[in-house]
């Protein structure tokens, strides 16, 4: 079995208040247009990208209409965004691995941006694969059991049949694994079964890292914060355990 995904804490955009939905939907919105660009293609069956992106909306309660625009946007002839995919290491206060995915315009804004943020909150950025060694990538589904009511020995059979590699029984929530190239399969067949808290591929820590002093815990939860806050900024992923 996998490590504990720790998943609510890795990722802070998580079940982020209505203030924050619509800065979500923008960012993978982005997500979608580079999805749609680089994959040739608007249909996710010919896209696997595409795929993938479409399940994180999904999950995030993305309308469908907002889904269907981003797409024909991407696909518009007018359409000039030219984002692209870059990813920063380093670690935060007390050796703390971080992971910032990144899409953006412009490659020398977002990398002085992330350096400053790293060096403002007691951490610092690092070569390329300083930090990435020590992550697993793999497609991580989070499935909604607030109420109880779903039989961990039925979602684990569904969850494994449809090709999940790891299920977690976890307060709340089922947590599913998967190799990130069976992601999408995943996604299909238990989607329409099961309701989903989160469903993106994710950067999963080997270990973790207890922050004990009170002022270095202040200063990662604010560097994450702004972090989030940052348009460029889509994902971070971090070993910080709590």
């Amino acid at each position: 079995m996998s490590g504990h995904s720790k998943w609510h804490n890795i990722q802070k955009t998580k079940g982020a208040a209505d203030a924050k939905r619509a800065q979500a939907f923008t960012k993978i919105a982005r997500e979608m247009i580079v999805a749609v660009k680089e994959g040739g293609s608007g249909d996710p069956a010919n896209n696997s990208r595409l795929a993938t992106v479409i399940a994180k909306a999904k999950a995030a309660n993305m309308p469908n209409d907002n889904i269907k625009r981003t797409i024909e946007k991407a696909l518009g002839s007018g359409n000039t965004d030219n984002y692209e995919s870059v990813t920063y290491e380093g670690y935060g206060p007390c050796g703390v691995a971080v992971i910032v995915e990144a899409m953006t315009d412009n490659r020398n804004r977002t990398a002085s941006e992330v350096r400053h943020l790293f060096d403002k909150y007691g951490g610092n950025m690092g070569a390329s694969g300083c930090v990435s060694w020590s992550f697993d990538k793999k497609g991580v589904i989070i499935i909604n059991n607030e109420d109880g009511d779903l039989e961990e020995d039925t979602v684990m059979e569904d969850a494994l049949e449809a090709g999940a590699d790891d299920f977690i029984p976890e307060e709340g929530v089922y947590e599913v694994y998967t190799d990130p190239d069976s992601f999408n399969d995943v996604c299909a067949a238990l989607e329409g079964k099961y309701s989903f808290l989160s469903a993106q591929i994710e950067m999963v820590p080997q270990n973790y890292i207890a922050l004990t002093d009170p002022e270095d815990i202040k200063k990662f939860e604010k560097m994450l914060d702004l972090m989030d806050d940052n348009d460029d900024i889509q994902n971070v992923w971090h070993n910080r355990d709590e």
